[in-house]
């Protein structure tokens, strides 16, 4: 009897213990389910609900057991089937609630709460100082931003640590190009910069070499909260994804796997997506990286290059298109070369028709890679040349940009290829590591309403497109405008006011902020393709461009009044007799941003005829030069693509398409 008894009283032990097991496997299961707000709410309900009811069931059943009368052998058969039971419902309980840990620790991640920013304390090369305490007696340059993290945050920190106040004269600008120009000017000792100082100057010209013109005493890293330093990484919470939305997709220069330093957008890559998730139609507007527009965050909102706005935060880049464009953005992506790269090869690849031969750097930058012409699939090294090649397409960057939607077509449209788990989580993995984003882990989440009617329309038609894209064109023209800050003449892509006007337009009506006027005629010929209508292509009357000042250099007195009479402008003559040698104003500035009286200073031999000569001998001298580095540079990354912009650019393509005041547009 004290066997039999012994024997009832462990084995109800083990049934407890199962229990326990089971339940604590069912709470997480539940607990788990329940964070999947807004997918599949009713199938949710059930499931949390059933699996209530069966812990409630295994509780009274486990009570039954203990209280019976334990001298009853034919109990234990039972019992041992119960135990069984409780086992393997552990065991789907506990792996229904780790694969959804698995995948909400995934979503939670693409949404990076905290960055690492890292600020340099730079110094030309040829300074003598090579530790920060050789800092003595110089005046060093800061941001008077005080909630820019790497342009004064850190760099004060550093100023504290070091004392360096005591010795040094600490220099406030508002923007890092002016403070690059008076360092190499030496009017300033050293100044305090992202550790991204090198893509985002080394694209300027005269700055091409800035990694060894320039040194660095000392850099420091700082974990932060984005939400500490940018009101755009909650700017998303409350907002419903079932309504319009907006979405600001940045492309990262950066050969890191994860992106936990921060990651500034280059502006090689600023395309701006509305999506309605009712009609589900979304427009697609890639914005020129040379846009020439008001930057938000520089004071008085001065237009310039819109990449310039990157180096300041995602806040001033995302105001600056806000503002330009008068949208609000909603949400911002950040994708890395990297991330492209490993998404493209998750989903296996993806078609398009490659228009030549192209060849640049792979993702590492540790060799080159080509693709050849054709309608062909790409694997993600492949992808990626499409997506950044632009120096041997004709069109530059506009071809670039055209590139960059149909690898973002092409990827949606092979989504609905997925069929099995491992290659969703494999995208998700690729996502969480290499994406940051300001969209919250349940507005995330509530994607999934949205990619199931897009997957059933999708499987509804083999060759439907899964979303309607209407791609869109800002049309401009390109001038060569002085920089104010740059203190130089560069290259800039003036957008059209009617193009931007029917870009807005198409935007809104898609955002359902404007409404829709639908087309009641359409005319066609049989004997002319139809070709369909891209939204701010134009063609339009004219163009848009600034009234820029001109050189007076080497024209005589007389010369030099009949050429500001015309363009409304007051002289006044200092020096002897002969040519201009010298203006108050640099050639290039715009009229509008100077004063109508211009000084010009007299004394030279030199008539214009023959300045212009020398000038073209000159600008032949640079364009063999800037042809052959281009040969020898056709594979070079993003990051010296920024070269060709700011410094070919401000020299091939501003020479061809020249100072233009007459309003014709010019094909950049």
């Amino acid at each position: 009897m004290a066997r039999e008894k012994n024997n009832s009283k462990t084995m109800n032990m083990i049934v407890v213990f199962f229990l326990i097991i089971a339940l604590v496997t069912s709470i997480f299961a539940i607990y788990e389910i329940s964070l999947l707000s807004s997918i599949e709410n009713l199938i949710r309900y059930i499931v949390m609900g059933v699996l209530a009811l069966l812990d409630i069931f295994f509780i009274l059943k486990t009570r039954k057991y203990i209280k019976g009368r334990y001298n009853k052998r034919s109990k234990r058969p039972k019992k041992k089937l119960f135990i069984t039971i409780l086992f393997i419902y552990s065991i789907i309980c506990g792996a229904v609630g780790g694969v959804i840990f698995v995948i909400y620790d995934q979503i939670s991640g693409i949404n990076k709460e905290y960055v690492t920013y890292t600020s340099d304390l730079l110094v030309m090369s040829k300074n003598e100082a090579n530790d920060i305490k050789d800092i003595k007696d110089m005046t060093i340059g800061i941001l008077s931003d005080k909630k820019s993290p790497e342009g004064y945050i850190i760099p004060k920190e550093i100023i504290d640590e070091n004392k360096l106040e005591d010795n040094n004269e600490i220099k406030k600008y508002d923007d890092y190009t002016s403070m690059l120009v008076d360092m190499y000017a030496n009017e300033l000792d050293g100044m305090f910069v992202s550790d991204h100082y090198v893509s985002m100057f080394s694209g300027i010209t005269g700055y091409e070499n800035i990694s060894t013109d320039t040194k660095v005493i000392i850099s420091k890293d700082k974990k932060m909260k984005k939400a500490a330093t940018s009101k755009f990484e909650t700017a998303s919470s409350g907002k419903n994804i079932k309504e319009p939305f907006t979405i600001l997709l940045m492309g990262i220069d950066s050969t890191d796997e994860v992106l936990t330093k921060n990651a500034i957008a280059n502006g090689d890559t600023l395309i701006l997506i509305t999506f309605n998730p009712k009609t589900l139609n979304a427009t697609m507007l890639s914005i020129p990286r040379d846009s020439y527009v008001p930057i938000s965050c520089w004071s008085g909102n001065p237009e310039n290059k819109i990449t310039h706005a990157a180096a300041y935060g995602n806040d001033c880049m995302i105001n600056t298109i806000q503002d330009y464009l008068d949208v609000n953005i909603d949400y911002y992506a950040k994708i890395n070369f990297k991330g492209l790269v490993k998404l493209v090869d998750a989903v296996g690849g993806v078609e398009v028709d490659v228009p030549k031969t192209l060849c640049t750097d792979d993702s590492s930058r540790g060799g080159e890679v080509c693709i050849k012409a054709g309608r062909q699939v790409l694997n993600g090294e492949q992808a990626l040349v499409f997506a950044r090649n632009r120096k041997q397409l004709a069109n530059g960057d506009f071809g670039r940009a055209e590139h960059q939607q149909e690898i973002i077509m092409a990827l949606i449209n092979k989504m609905k290829t997925i069929k099995d788990v491992s290659m969703f989580m494999d995208i998700l993995n690729t996502v969480s590591n290499s994406l940051d984003t300001n969209l919250t882990t349940k507005q995330i989440l509530s994607f999934y309403n949205i990619a199931k009617d897009i997957i059933k329309k999708g499987l509804s038609s083999e060759d439907a497109d899964l979303v309607n894209i209407q791609q869109l064109f800002l049309d401009g023209t390109g001038q060569m405008i002085y920089d104010e800050r740059a203190r130089m003449v560069l290259w800039d892509y003036v957008p059209n006011k009617s193009s931007r006007n029917d870009v807005v337009q198409a935007m809104k009506e898609n955002l359902e902020l404007e409404k829709h006027e639908n087309i009641t005629e359409f005319h066609f010929s049989i004997n002319k393709p139809y070709e369909k209508k891209v939204i701010g292509q134009g063609p339009y009357r004219s163009g848009f461009s600034y009234t820029l000042l001109p050189s007076f250099i080497g024209l005589s007195e007389a010369q030099a009044r009949a050429t500001a009479s015309r363009y409304g402008i007051s002289v006044n003559f200092t020096g002897g007799d002969g040519y201009v040698i010298a203006q108050s104003q640099p050639a290039n500035k715009r009229l509008d941003l100077m004063s109508k009286t211009l000084t010009l200073t007299l004394g030279g031999n030199t008539k214009k005829e023959e300045v212009k000569e020398e000038d073209d001998d000159k600008d032949k001298e640079k364009e063999e030069e800037t042809t052959t580095d281009d040969k020898s540079q056709s594979g070079e990354s993003s990051g010296g693509q920024n070269q060709g912009n700011e410094g070919g650019n401000s020299q091939n393509e501003g020479n061809q398409g020249g100072e233009n005041n007459s309003g014709e547009q010019v094909n950049p």
